[in-house]
């Protein structure tokens, strides 16, 4: 089948491969435009066209999908379908028009169950005991059109945004290739989406990482867990911004909100400490101060001793 690809993070890279792998032609790959990124704010390729730069692909980098020249590109290319996942942009009804076969869309969650821009995020932040992979016929809405084919995943609690996009981008693609050929063969039948089971995700900002010490512990350890990615849960220490990648909680007793407690380690570190919340106690495992590395609990411990006694910042 003839295929226009559009995608933009790593997310979408497994899709991108399987489409390859399956033997299908990929006419164009639609990406993002170089951004700023990083601390020397250095102009940054989408990873979906590094890819597509080593497999050979051709590439386009649109400003904006919508606008006409965008779309009269996208439309010489007389793709059968067009794929998207995690492409960043809203398609337009003349884009959605153009091939015979529709756009379906890899969508991260069991749709409706978090439509939106954060899907993963918001998965960890319900507590979700399951998410997973929808295949969607795309609409002009925001992730409102009918289903093709979900697949499903339990949530682990070490699981964080960071290992469960890498797991799903996964199952996004080889449930993609399992459902393009038999859609496109008439084998299945599209199923609208449950108005009345709908949650929405917003996009994520720099905000969403800061830490309310005065939350509860298991709020606080799946923020942690939703943002491991970025922004990654932060909090401040002696005017300092102290970043939280992992963690664990105990509901039980607790200490004085943002109050750093001494903790036995676990038999892989010698060193550990506990943060008081508004109820239970929060365990950072792997912690660091702007602008340095993260690093385990023992090893930021032996350099900052101080750190145990301390009173954090609220977000």
């Amino acid at each position: 089948m003839r295929v226009v690809f559009m995608g933009t993070p790593s997310f979408a890279v497994p899709s991108l491969h399987a489409l390859v792998g399956a033997g299908h032609e990929i006419a164009l790959v639609v990406t993002q435009q170089a951004r700023p990124a990083g601390r020397g704010r250095q102009s940054r390729e989408p990873q979906v066209a590094i890819v597509a730069r080593e497999l050979g692909l051709p590439i386009f980098q649109p400003e904006r999908v919508r606008r006409p020249d965008a779309v009269a590109r996208l439309a010489e290319a007389a793709p059968d379908a067009i794929v998207v996942a995690a492409f960043g942009q809203i398609l337009p009804a003349e884009l959605l028009a153009i091939p015979p076969h529709g756009s379906l869309n890899v969508h991260p969650s069991l749709l409706p169950r978090h439509r939106g821009a954060a899907p993963i995020a918001g998965a960890l932040l319900a507590g979700d005991r399951q998410t997973g992979v929808s295949i969607m016929l795309m609409d002009e809405g925001m992730d409102t059109g009918p289903v093709l084919a979900q697949s499903i995943v339990d949530i682990a609690d070490e699981d964080d945004a960071v290992s469960l996009s890498e797991s799903l981008a996964s199952l996004g693609g080889q449930l993609l290739i399992e459902t393009l050929g038999a859609w496109a063969s008439g084998q299945v039948t599209p199923q609208p989406q449950d108005p009345a089971l709908v949650t929405l995700t917003r996009p994520t900002t720099r905000a969403d990482g800061l830490l309310n010490w005065h939350e509860a512990a298991e709020g606080l350890w799946r923020r942690i867990r939703a943002y491991a990615d970025w922004p990654i849960g932060s909090t401040t220490w002696s005017g300092r911004l102290f970043r939280i990648r992992g963690a664990s909680c105990e509901m039980g007793s607790s200490g004085p909100p943002g109050l750093v407690a001494p903790r036995e380690g676990t038999s892989r570190s010698r060193l550990g400490a506990a943060i008081g919340t508004g109820k239970g106690w929060l365990i950072p495992q792997v912690v660091g101060l702007e602008g340095g590395r993260l690093m385990e609990i023992d090893a930021f411990l032996r350099g900052h001793p101080a750190f145990v006694g301390a009173q954090l910042g609220d977000g």
